[in-house]
Order: C-alpha cells, then structure tokens, then sequence
C-alpha cells in the first residue's frame, strides 16, 4: 500500500470511543497502512461525550467556518483534529454544537436513538468530503465504516458525483452486525432529495431502518467487506446479490494480510 491515499471514514474510533467491531477496525486498518508506507487520513464524529483535552482535540480554523445546507438549514462546520498516541496518525473530528454538543454517541441515556440522527448522518458525509476538498486531497480508496456514516458513498455518487477530487476514488463499506432497532425519522427521504438527489436511488430511505441504510451504502460502493461474522441474512443475500467485490469477515488478529491483498487487486485493480 506503499504511497496509496487512503480515507477511513468511521462513526466510532479507537481510543477517543469504546471498544467495537467498529472502532477496532477503525483504528487498526489505518494503522496496517500507515505501516506499510501508505497515507492516510481518519474522520469521525466530535461526538459530546469525547473528551477533547485528554485526546488534545484542537479546532483547525483554516479548515472550519463554513455552512453546510442540511434540510434547508444553515448549519455551521467545526473541524477539530487529534494525532492518536505513538502511531503518527492524525484524526479529524466533525463538529456542529446543534448536532454532536450532547454528552453521547448514537442514544440518549434510555438507548433511544436521538430523533435527527438521520440529520446528523447527512451533516458527518456532507462534512468529511468538504473538508477532504478543503484539504486538496485525492483518495485512492474511501473506507466507510459504521451506520452514521453511511451516506457517504451515496453522497460521493449523487451530489459529489462532478467533484474532479474525487472521479479516481473507489468506495469501499464494511457492513457490521451493529445496528440499531426501528427506524431513523421517517421525514429522512425527504432531506436527501432536497439535496437533488434522485428519488429513484434512495426508495428504500422511505423506511430508513439500519438495513435498508446499508443497503444504499452496498448500492453505491464499488466493493464490500463483512466487518462481522454473523449479518442480518437480508443483508448477506444482499450482498451476495450486489455483483460486487466482496471481503469474507476476518477477525482482528487475521485480517491485515487479507485487506492489503483486497485493496489491491479487487478495489484498485
């Protein structure tokens, strides 16, 4: 991966969350390239419940001040960034205060989903690919990790589509088995195609449950990767289905070799 640039998009990443599938996987398979010579970048969520001094956040001004037009709202970008101790990693944290001020993730205290999660998701995709033009940075590979971040690729396809940065990138998604129950605001469609993006593409936002999210992300990524052993079936025969180079689940300990081989002759090829 000598010299390739690659941009790991995550909703959770060791060590600013818990540990997960997700944030594991996050954190070690930037870490894998970072080693083998390649140039990386990593962007999560400022989520309110990150402690910034110990993790020695600090807001890059150069790269904050503009407005993202979520749902016909002005809605101001913060960029913060943290280097992750003795790996010579750097991470760039989406921030709004309307959106990720609150002391959680994903759920308040009584594990419901906060109600503008879906505005938050298209908030963090809109957010990482300004800031990634801001920073005149192509990517050879895009990694999406996690839910949240899930409308990347679609975004990258759809409203991005005419962005010269990106016309080279190839999309990759890890689909997890870390979902959520119910759905995300039922208004969500609407939100997306104020964004011109084609009703046809996102039919299955009229029920914006955790499967039919990743089932757009499958839709719009040129490859896949199982990031859990066990998926929801609807999911794995979607998958199968999808035509696209797909990545069998790979535990934490055995998955470097098989990632580097993937990247290689399946998504750069």
């Amino acid at each position: 991966m000598k010299d390739k640039r690659i941009l790991y998009v995550s909703s959770e990443v060791v060590p600013y969350l818990p540990e997960t599938e997700i944030s594991s996987m996050s954190f070690e398979a930037p870490k894998m390239v970072n080693k083998q010579g390649g140039q990386i970048r990593i962007f999560m969520p400022r989520y309110g419940n990150i402690n910034e001094r110990r993790h020695q956040l600090h807001e890059v001004i150069r790269l904050s001040g503009i407005n993202l037009v979520i749902n016909d709202l002005d809605m101001p970008l913060i960029i913060k960034v943290a280097s992750i101790p003795k790996e010579r990693i750097q991470v760039y944290f989406i921030d709004n205060e309307e959106y990720f001020k609150r002391k959680a993730t994903l759920t308040d205290e009584d594990g419901k989903l906060f109600p503008d999660n879906d505005e938050r998701a298209i908030f963090f995709a809109k957010g990482v690919i300004e800031t990634v033009k801001k920073l005149n940075w192509s990517p050879d590979i895009i990694h999406v990790n996690g839910w949240l971040a899930s409308l990347l690729p679609l975004y990258l396809k759809e409203f991005y589509k005419n962005e010269p940065l990106f016309t080279e990138s190839k999309i990759v998604t890890s689909i997890y088995n870390q979902s959520f129950d119910g759905t995300l605001d039922k208004n969500m469609i609407n939100k997306v195609k104020f964004d011109n993006v084609d009703e046809e593409k996102i039919k299955s936002l009229e029920n914006p449950t955790y499967n039919n999210l990743m089932k757009i992300a499958i839709d719009h990524s040129d490859a896949l990767v199982k990031g859990s052993e066990d998926l929801p079936k609807e999911l794995d025969d979607y998958l199968d289905s999808s035509e696209k180079p797909v990545l069998d689940y790979f535990p934490l300990e055995d998955f470097a070799d098989h990632y580097t081989e993937f990247y290689n002759t399946k998504v750069l090829d």
